[in-house]
């Protein structure tokens, strides 16, 4: 029996930094069957027809970095059971903020708990929730000079092996798809190439290089920079240290991609601007959430990887009594919001940062894309960037009917 297709009509479409007006979006089986016109809509037979009255479907939003949310960190693990359960909360959570796929993102922690840890992030689907696509390990292999709220002390040289501190999952990208670290660090090139030959990808961060030592490491197979700017040396006129990197010139290396925090607390607007338009095909938007996101404001204890007491006003997590950015309370949705308001971009062009490009870097060929042969991940938006509704695979998660 054929499967009934659903239709969205009358609706504008993200696609490639553009909004498209005057086109179909046809589903079925959670695939992209096609994309047309209203006159195609007229003859199909045995399909449900959504219409969008003029409002912009874009492709589900995929979070590079969040470290928790909703009263969980991905680092509190007491077993699986509970461990998934939580996991899942978090997955469900999600949608509402315009993600349907994201890379749950453990900070430096003891290498017996990132083996303990990560084979619980294998990726996946949650019913109902934002797919599970893998993790991302920030740290050990980073500077002490820009440790952040990071504990230095579980810091590790790249001598020690990638399965030393992850395990076996370092032998493949099956869980484990993205290692942040630092580039000045003794021996990086050959730790690079360990990490890129097993498929995980490789993100520059935390770190006082200079844009020679970025350089040689993206020559190496890095292909991104985690949250610019912060936990990184600064832009200088005559030293541009890792930030350097966005704009490198393509003789020399293919110029990575690069994640900002556009939550107002971890760049000033203006310089997020900068970054964005210097290349807005690599641009990335991050949360670098943690568990306080979505919890009222107020102090809260630490935890594994952050072994002091945090204070939440707002978006802004800081070690209390201190101005030392912990991590982002914003949702993605948010994020997107602020680069529109603060750059003048346009919603697709927003919306590219957090799902082209993600899939770009981090090899997503089903996701990302309103494309024939992709999964139906979908959001919903107005003309300002709201999140009305999200679908995964095909189905409406968010709003609940």
């Amino acid at each position: 029996m054929q499967s009934k297709e659903t239709i969205f009509t009358n609706v504008r479409l993200c696609i490639n930094g553009q909004l498209v007006s005057g086109k179909t979006l046809t589903v079925s089986d959670g695939i992209i069957t096609a994309i047309g016109t209203s006159e195609d809509a007229s003859t199909v037979d045995n399909h449900e027809a959504i219409d969008l009255n003029s409002a912009i479907l874009s492709p589900g939003f995929l979070e590079l970095q969040t470290n928790g949310l909703r009263g969980f960190h991905f680092t509190h693990f007491d077993n699986e059971t509970a461990y998934s359960k939580k996991l899942e909360e978090v997955a469900r959570y999600l949608p509402q903020t315009g993600v349907t796929g994201f890379y749950p993102t453990i900070p430096t922690v003891h290498s017996d708990e990132f083996k303990r840890i990560l084979p619980s992030l294998k990726p996946r689907d949650i019913t109902n929730g934002a797919s599970v696509l893998g993790a991302h390990a920030e740290g050990p292999y980073l500077h002490p000079s820009k440790k952040g709220a990071h504990n230095a002390s579980l810091f590790q040289q790249p001598s020690t092996p990638p399965t030393k501190i992850y395990g076996a999952i370092a032998n493949s990208n099956s869980v484990l798809k993205l290692v942040t670290l630092a580039p000045e660090l003794e021996g990086t090139p050959s730790l690079i190439h360990s990490l890129t030959a097993n498929g995980i990808r490789v993100s520059l961060g935390h770190s006082s290089a200079t844009y020679p030592q970025g350089l040689a490491a993206v020559k190496a197979g890095a292909t991104c920079l985690t949250h610019t700017l912060n936990a990184m040396a600064p832009l200088h006129h005559r030293d541009p240290g890792l930030a350097g990197l966005v704009t490198a010139p393509s003789s020399d290396i293919y110029p990575p991609y690069f994640s900002i925090i556009a939550d107002g607390n971890h760049l000033h607007p203006s310089v997020a601007t900068m970054l964005f338009r210097s290349n807005p095909s690599k641009c990335i938007l991050t949360t670098d959430s943690i568990e306080l996101a979505g919890l009222p404001d107020g102090t809260y204890p630490g935890h594994a990887q952050i072994p002091f007491k945090q204070t939440k006003l707002g978006t802004k997590v800081v070690i209390e009594g201190t101005e030392t950015l912990i991590g982002g309370c914003a949702g993605l949705d948010e994020c997107v919001r602020n680069l529109v308001r603060w750059s003048g971009c346009s919603v697709a062009e927003a919306v590219r940062c957090v799902t082209e490009n993600v899939a770009g870097l981090m090899g997503e060929e089903g996701r990302g894309k309103l494309e024939v042969g992709r999964r139906a991940d979908l959001v919903v938006m107005g003309d300002g960037g709201e999140v009305r509704g999200t679908w995964v695979g095909g189905r409406k998660v968010w709003p609940e009917d």
